[in-house]
């Protein structure tokens, strides 16, 4: 587990960590913004999600990739590989015998990676919390989530405003800070950052 740190932290990105060295420089913070800039609008129009239905609220999101609503003019195409995703929509209920399967394929997908629980079965457990032993409670006990869209289902127009604040969160990162670990932002509970 040593030897995994230590490899990582000398493959770290050496552009962050030069942005981190000298972000107080005002030159520096000048070039740091047009860098992030340039690099977050890339990443926010060219969100590619992983499909992951589980129930109704699959339907809508079906609905919202569709010709009427036309994902495609904010760059969103789903994909069918977790492997090709950035992103992956989890939508409907999780049961705890499916929650190993979204587990491995979160890992499977490349960083960045984000999140989105659609629907109040993937963001609480929704209707089926009580009375049902074999449901998750919320994606977030088994992954980190970036955007949460509650509704039941929620309609097509909540998915565009997530996506939309999701187009925000990326365009609000910097090469300035710390990297995602495993999937866990800065500030999240959970991240070590690495010993420099």
């Amino acid at each position: 587990m040593d030897l995994i740190k230590s490899l990582k932290s000398l493959t770290e990105e050496p552009l962050r960590r030069a942005a981190r060295e000298r972000k107080d420089s005002p030159l520096a913070v000048r070039f740091i913004s047009i860098v992030d800039k340039v690099v977050n609008t890339g990443k926010a129009c060219s969100v590619w999600p992983v499909q992951f239905g589980l129930a109704c609220c699959a339907i809508e999101m079906i609905a919202t990739a569709a010709a009427r609503y036309d994902l495609d003019r904010f760059g969103i195409i789903m994909r069918p590989s977790p492997r090709q995703s950035d992103c992956m929509i989890v939508a409907g209920t999780v049961t705890a015998k499916m929650a190993p399967v979204l587990e491995r394929l979160y890992h499977q997908m490349p960083e960045p990676k984000w999140v989105i629980a659609l629907g109040n079965c993937a963001v609480s457990g929704g209707r089926f919390y009580q009375d049902a032993y074999s449901v998750v409670k919320g994606v977030d006990r088994i992954i980190p989530v970036d955007i949460y869209i509650p509704g039941c289902p929620p309609r097509p127009e909540s998915l565009l405003d997530g996506l939309l604040k999701l187009h925000d969160k990326i365009r609000g990162e910097s090469i300035a800070d710390d990297p995602v670990r495993e999937g866990i932002r800065p500030g999240m509970s959970g991240y070590e950052p690495a010993g420099e």
